[in-house]
């Protein structure tokens, strides 16, 4: 896939690598507006766009949105870890979107649009399933089902969404964007390093 590799917010390199990196994968369902909330977060490197958690190599959208590759559309997240805590991008995550409605994001219908965490190492594995159990008391508590979040350990292989998916809402500041969250807190306290998630 042919990517410029600059970063339309903020003019960084959307591929890296960057000295002390640390990498997540977040599906939330349409990854335009997955990508704005953590593109300009202090402490995030840098933000792409793509495909994950399938079996075809190197799929474009129009495979992705047949249903037929298995890939969902995420957001890479490359973040340091000394600026910003996984445990915030977490709770952006659960709170950004809601994780259970299966292979659905509101309007957004199909499994290239489900709910997906994916991890570089153990330590945001563990996390990441706490937060799940965590917050999955938290919903059941006001009303909402089970969550269907899929969680992935190690990490998968990331494809490159093509160039006009990259920072879409930045932009096409007017754009569709179709996340809304439940409401419920997740209980993972912010970090004083957060931004403004939504900064054009």
């Amino acid at each position: 896939m042919t990517v410029l590799d600059r970063h339309h917010v903020h003019g960084r390199s959307l591929r890296g690598p960057f000295a002390g990196q640390s990498e997540v994968l977040f599906g939330m369902g349409c990854f335009w507006g997955a990508e704005r909330i953590f593109w300009s977060l202090p402490g995030v490197l840098t933000t792409a766009v793509g495909y994950a958690g399938g079996s075809m190599a190197n799929p474009g959208y129009r495979d992705v949105c047949s249903g037929r590759t298995g890939h969902a559309e995420v957001v890479r997240v490359l973040f340091d870890a000394s600026r910003i805590a996984l445990g915030d991008l977490l709770r952006r995550f659960w709170e950004g979107h809601d994780p259970t409605q299966g292979m659905r994001q509101g309007n957004d219908v199909g499994s290239q649009y489900r709910s997906l965490i994916a991890c570089a190492d153990d330590v945001c594995h563990q996390a990441a399933l706490a937060s799940r159990d965590a917050y999955q008391q938290r919903l059941h508590d006001a009303g909402f089902g089970t969550i269907s979040t899929e969680l992935l350990f190690p990490l998968p292989p990331f494809y490159f969404a093509e160039d006009e998916h990259q920072q879409y809402l930045s932009k096409h500041p007017q754009g569709y964007c179709g996340l809304g969250g439940t409401g419920v807190g997740c209980g993972l306290a912010a970090t004083a390093t957060s931004g403004n998630e939504n900064a054009q």
